[in-house]
């Protein structure tokens, strides 16, 4: 690698990938090269979806995310939306195929398929990957940038802000970026981990039924009771809380409404669709038969005891023994029962960043900032995160193309 290029790219992650395929196929007479810090490229992508790789979801559309407006958000999806991801993995020998949930995987699921074509994409684009090769610090200058480093220095007269987030910073995602984005002017958003486990207190009754999984609708609700946002999926008890997809979901939005309003809180319905006066009714219905044995028609029979625990009802006693207040206590347990969340597992086990770079700084027709011209940021290191199901690759690919593409324009024209 020389030590001037057209182009650097800095992180060679999914967006950083990208970046550097449209760079490359957009400027090919362009010097363009992708670096990364870490000893094994694309690690994030290897343990995505199990090993996997979600690619991707077969609707997208910028209601999945959240951070920026969604205005700002559609705007860059659509310069590179689901077919067009499709059509560039089968290109480079990568079929997709979709899962009932809506998830895009590769047939072979196998995400070292997805990580193999990228890297080969690049390399084909004419795009020189040097790993590990830490970028410290970026620094303007009347040429373009100064890129330094533990490897050394490298000027370029554009640079790709590709590093992610804080998230999972095994892979090498330790939110550096941030502070690089802010020595070239720009703010960055309260950062939070989002697709994360919550935690509940020691002892709290859920923690003993680890393993349980069931669909449940979890709401977010602000101090003074408004519903926020709510997500119904599968909810899963585990030693230290609660996990799986509805919990995924909330939680950055929890969290987030948390840092404002202390008093949010999470509420658990885990008969999804049945309210606090639906289920009293039903009860009232049982005669001889029992609230044990009517739950766990519905709930597994571990979770059905503890619940009815939790309100005081004993589930082996006929129905009609319930007292009025019984009967109420344990609809509410079902329906509605507040969770004392004490916080979150942090971003070691978050999948992604909420917060970064707002898009408002940013030009969304090439994701050059208004900063600091010559300056592109993409991926998770943007303001932009989505639901859980392939929405923050399918950010990657196309805040990634429109950067790649339009930082090979500007080194064209400049």
């Amino acid at each position: 690698m020389s030590d001037a290029v057209d182009v650097a790219i800095v992180g060679g992650g999914a967006a950083g990938l990208m970046a550097g395929i449209w760079a490359g196929r957009t400027a090919p007479d362009r010097r363009v090269v992708v670096l990364d810090g870490a000893a094994t490229l694309g690690a994030k992508i290897l343990i995505s979806g199990g090993g996997r790789c979600n690619v991707t979801h077969d609707v997208v559309d910028a209601d999945a995310f959240a951070g920026a407006s969604r205005h700002a958000i559609r705007k860059v999806l659509r310069r590179f939306d689901v077919p067009a991801t499709v059509a560039f993995f089968r290109d480079l020998g990568v079929e997709l195929k979709r899962e009932e949930t809506g998830k895009l995987f590769p047939v072979g699921d196998r995400a070292r398929d997805v990580l193999d074509a990228l890297v080969a994409a690049t390399r084909a684009a004419g795009v020189v990957l040097v790993h590990p090769w830490r970028v410290e610090t970026v620094v303007r200058d009347v040429r373009g940038f100064l890129l330094a480093g533990p490897a050394g220095r490298l000027a370029a007269r554009a640079v790709v802000l590709a590093t992610g987030g804080r998230s999972v910073p095994k892979t090498g995602s330790d939110g550096h970026g941030y502070a690089i984005a802010r020595s070239l002017g720009h703010t960055v958003t309260r950062l939070l981990p989002a697709l994360v486990p919550l935690t509940l207190p020691r002892g709290h009754f859920l923690t003993a039924l680890a393993g349980v999984t069931v669909p449940a609708t979890l709401e977010v609700r602000s101090a003074a009771g408004k519903r926020l946002v709510a997500f119904t999926d599968s909810t899963l008890c585990t030693h230290t809380g609660l996990s799986g997809p509805s919990v995924l979901d909330v939680s950055r939005y929890f969290l987030d409404a948390r840092a404002d309003d202390p008093g949010v809180q999470l509420v658990a319905n885990w008969l999804p669709g049945e309210t606090p006066a639906s289920v009293d009714a039903c009860l009232q219905t049982l005669g001889r038969a029992t609230p044990g044995r009517r739950l766990q028609a519905r709930l597994p029979e571990r979770l059905a005891r503890a619940l009815c625990a939790e309100a005081g009802v004993d589930p082996s006693a006929p129905g009609a023994t319930l007292t009025r207040e019984r009967r109420r206590a344990l609809a509410g347990v079902l329906t509605a029962l507040a969770l004392p969340i004490t916080g979150d597992r942090g971003f070691t086990h978050a999948e992604v960043t909420a917060g970064g770079v707002p898009l408002g700084e940013l030009r969304l027709e090439t994701m050059e900032s208004r900063v600091t011209p010559g300056l592109f940021v993409c991926g998770e290191v943007c303001d932009v995160d989505g639901r859980i199901g392939g929405y923050n690759f399918q950010w990657a690919w196309a805040s990634g193309c429109v950067a790649g593409v339009g930082v090979a324009r500007a080194a064209v024209g400049a």
